[in-house]
């Protein structure tokens, strides 16, 4: 039996009224563009204890688990390699704390919900960014073909 890797991820949106805060992330830290905090799980950290870490390292706000929204997965799946990639998505609306003066993964920036859309960033994100803001839940689900460099399924479900 072939050994499949695993990388777990966490990304959480942070939003006050009408405004999320996002990351304007320069090419060099990868992934450039705006994007919502987040970062790779440590193990033997849960979910939410990786998400909460996440934030207040390239934040500096302190989120309580119990205060986050959990809001779907996004898995990209490559076979060929036996890789799998999960990012578990969450909603923060209650927080404390002060932005970090000099964040470590690009400048913090407030922004407008209905705007944000309109900024430069990557692709994937763009796509999750609106689900988000809907009820319930999301899975997005894409199964790669390395080979060919190509998807072979992409799936989008909104769950209750």
């Amino acid at each position: 039996m072939e050994t499949i890797e695993y990388g777990m991820y966490t990304m959480c949106m942070i939003q006050e009224g009408n405004k999320i805060l996002l990351q304007k992330r320069p090419g060099e830290r990868g992934f450039p563009g705006f994007i919502a905090p987040g970062g790779k799980l440590e193990f033997p950290e849960s979910l939410t204890e990786g998400a909460v870490r996440e934030v207040r390292e390239e934040t500096g706000l302190i989120i309580k688990p119990e205060d986050l929204i959990y809001k779907g997965l996004d898995e990209y799946v490559d076979p060929q390699n036996n890789f799998r990639y999960m990012v578990f998505n969450y909603l923060a609306c209650e927080f404390k704390g002060e932005l970090l003066a000099d964040p470590p993964e690009g400048d913090l920036i407030w922004v407008d919900v209905n705007e944000a859309a309109n900024l430069p960033m990557q692709s994937w994100f763009k796509r999750r960014l609106p689900l988000f803001f809907k009820e319930g839940t999301f899975e997005i689900s894409i199964v790669w073909d390395e080979e060919h460099q190509k998807t072979i399924e992409d799936k989008v479900r909104l769950l209750k």
